[in-house]
């Protein structure tokens, strides 16, 4: 199961996860020919006609548009881990110890395949992680990267510090898998308000253990966020959890 890529819904007024899967088949199947002004004119309109878009901001086709360049210069020039940075910002910090950093030029291959996700200071929200750009050392000696997050562009990335923002990447919950959910656990928990719909980090206060249905798992958790320690109760679809879970 996928989790709903955080960094496609931090605008409020950005596009939907089934819009932006859209896009991605329009892209794939159309290439460069997806810049034409008239053809982002009509699928625009598409969108903003749609269900999913009912009660949500207008979308302009200049933004479709954007979103098309953006993604065809990532293809362009995304690579797994750029040159002119170590193999080793390439793998999960908490894992490959900072202080080794510099020690060793070979990246272990049960670490390869990591997918990270990093807080942005702009929002203390988490996204995933789409490439390592660079690194830095600061005066104090903590560790930065820049980071390219998904589904975003250049103007979007942002320095972290590695051992406070980057961890390896939280996982969504299958129905089945409700019963890992314990109280005192700390989960990523997608939140949906009115101007925004992000991840952030949260505790489970209490968990209410209902029978599955058709639908799935029908348990409820209460949840504490940790940026404002505001409470709301949600569905496990709403819910990843961290790796150590």
């Amino acid at each position: 199961m996928d989790r709903l890529r955080p960094r496609e819904r931090r605008l409020f007024s950005g596009f939907t996860k089934l819009e932006v899967e859209k896009m991605e088949k329009v892209l794939k199947e159309s290439g460069e020919q997806a810049l034409n002004p008239d053809f982002c004119k009509r699928l625009t309109g598409g969108f903003n006609r749609s269900s999913g878009r009912a009660g949500k901001p207008a979308i302009k086709w200049i933004e479709v548009q954007s979103w098309f360049q953006d993604r065809l210069q990532e293809c362009t020039h995304k690579v797994s881990c750029p040159p002119n940075v170590s193999k080793e910002l390439c793998v999960l910090p908490e894992t490959f110890p900072s202080n080794k950093l510099h020690e060793s030029s070979q990246m272990p291959e049960d670490l390869s395949e990591l997918e990270f996700e990093a807080r942005s200071s702009k929002d203390g929200a988490w996204y995933d992680v789409d490439t390592f750009l660079t690194h830095r050392f600061l005066s104090s000696g903590e560790l930065e990267v820049r980071v390219r997050f998904v589904g975003f562009g250049a103007e979007e990335d942002e320095w972290v510090n590695v051992k406070k923002a980057v961890r390896e990447r939280s996982l969504p919950l299958e129905h089945s898998e409700c019963h890992k959910v314990k109280v005192g656990d700390v989960v990523l928990c997608f939140q949906e308000r009115r101007d925004q719909a992000i991840y952030y980090d949260a505790h489970v206060v209490e968990i209410q253990r209902k029978m599955h249905d058709i639908r799935g798992c029908r348990c409820l958790f209460l949840i504490r966020y940790d940026h404002d320690n505001t409470e709301e109760r949600v569905h496990l679809r709403r819910l990843c959890c961290r790796p150590t879970c």
